[in-house]
């Protein structure tokens, strides 16, 4: 058979991390519902803990069914092999926790970072409120597609570039090759948020990226049954060339003295998320949780298919409807991101995500949200379910209205999350949404 690594994403998707259990032979991946795991002996112990051998300590550091899970995703995005032969994929509570372990991994109070405005709105908060608390300055980009722009506002501590592939709920698509080119010639990483693509659609460690999160939470995952969050390494960037990151190239007096860059090599990343911050800050997810998130991941691509076409669907429909403004969607020729998208993603789709800004406002929003009967009313993307939101008042609510502009939300968006169903009757759902408007 062949390897692994020549496997088609199809199969990857259902194969890899999913061996038969050794001991039992279960073909499913078994859920190791233990917090701890025994010892052969004092010198086995020792090595665990000084990463001189791979194994389970306690189940918030690592377990057999989040391993599985780290493995596949690893296998998706095209993530590295770290020093000690484990993926460079580390699987935490949810996305939040993913974004908030991975900032914190290469950033420490006195830092800078470099972000995207046009953002999920938790995130938003993350780096716009969050992260100054804890002395870590952000600055928003006015516009993520102006590469003078993040040039520009590059510091001497500055430690990230952080942006979402396929903003929630703006549809724009991120300038990966164009903003890493410019992250790389300043001695900086990249991080992206890849969640509403899917690596089905985009993989963004192969256009320039160097850290990738998830809110498995979403597509990943698919049935709105369980959170989870990953983090991927690319296991590209050099830690120690800028000078930049003394909190990777000098000893870390929490974790024996270990200096991570280079004696941990291009993975370092990865593990550094995992052995320091994972470990002091306790995100973890449940064995349960992330073997929930693998039954999902089987169907990734069926589902993204189902998804993409249902989503082009709609957003056509509403583009011709006279109670429409306009129509946020990448997939729509009018999109000023519509070549990118069709270049990133190879033709295949534009993601699930239709926003739209419905004639009359913040009034004329509520009431159509509140006449869909199919769509769920829920503060979700990402399931088989159509979902609808009205931001202003929910995901986005806490911006300022000058905040929500800037991050693609008006008086009057409705967020749709588009799901499987047949697609006649989640436009029959839409259109009595608009007479109830």
């Amino acid at each position: 058979m062949t390897e692994q690594s020549n496997w088609g994403f199809e199969t990857k998707q259902i194969h890899v991390g999913g061996e038969p259990d050794p001991t039992t032979g279960a073909r499913a991946v078994p859920i190791y519902q233990t917090t701890s795991y025994q010892f052969r002996d004092t010198e086995h112990a020792a090595n665990l803990f000084g990463l001189a051998e791979v194994g389970n300590i306690y189940t918030r550091i690592m377990n057999p069914t989040q391993a599985a899970l780290e493995e596949r995703i690893n296998a998706l995005e095209g993530g590295c092999t770290t020093a000690i032969g484990i993926p460079g994929t580390l699987v935490v509570a949810s996305g939040q926790s993913a974004a908030t372990l991975a900032l914190l991994t290469l950033c420490e109070s006195g830092d800078h970072v470099v972000a995207s405005p046009s953002l999920y709105g938790g995130t938003y908060n993350l780096l716009h409120y969050t992260m100054p608390k804890l002395g870590i300055e952000v600055t928003f980009v006015d516009d993520p597609d102006d590469l003078a722009q993040w040039a520009a506002h590059v510091k001497d501590n500055t430690k990230a570039f952080f942006g979402e592939v396929l903003a929630n709920p703006r549809n724009n698509m991120f300038d990966i090759t164009g903003v890493a080119g410019v992250a790389h010639d300043n001695g900086i990483p990249l991080m992206v948020d890849n969640t509403v693509p899917t690596p089905y659609l985009v993989r963004p460690l192969e256009l320039g990226a160097d850290i990738v999160l998830h809110s498995l939470t979403k597509f990943c995952g698919g049935h709105g049954t369980s959170i989870g969050g990953a983090i991927v390494d690319g296991g590209t960037f050099d830690y120690a060339a800028s000078g930049r990151f003394p909190n990777f190239t000098e000893p870390d007096p929490s974790y024996h003295g270990l200096a991570y860059f280079p004696a941990l090599g291009h993975g370092a990343f990865a593990l550094k998320a995992r052995v320091q911050m994972l470990r002091d800050l306790g995100m973890a997810i449940s064995p349960f949780n992330a073997f929930l998130i693998l039954q999902g991941l089987e169907t990734l691509s069926l589902r993204m298919e189902r998804h993409f076409a249902n989503a082009q669907a709609v957003a056509e429909f509403l583009d011709a409807h006279d109670q429409v403004e306009n129509v946020q969607f990448a997939g729509l020729p009018s999109s000023p991101w519509y070549e990118r998208t069709q270049e990133y993603g190879g033709g295949r789709g534009a993601g699930s995500i239709v926003a739209f800004d419905v004639k009359g406002g913040v009034d004329a929003g509520k009431r159509f949200v509140e006449g869909c009967e199919l769509h769920s009313h829920v503060a979700n993307i990402g399931d088989v379910r159509s979902l609808v939101i009205h931001p202003a008042s929910t995901t986005h609510s806490q911006l300022s209205p000058e905040e929500q502009v800037q991050s693609g939300v008006g008086p009057g968006l409705i967020r749709l999350s588009v799901g499987l169903e047949t697609l006649s009757d989640i436009i029959a759902d839409l259109e009595t949404a608009f007479a109830a408007v």
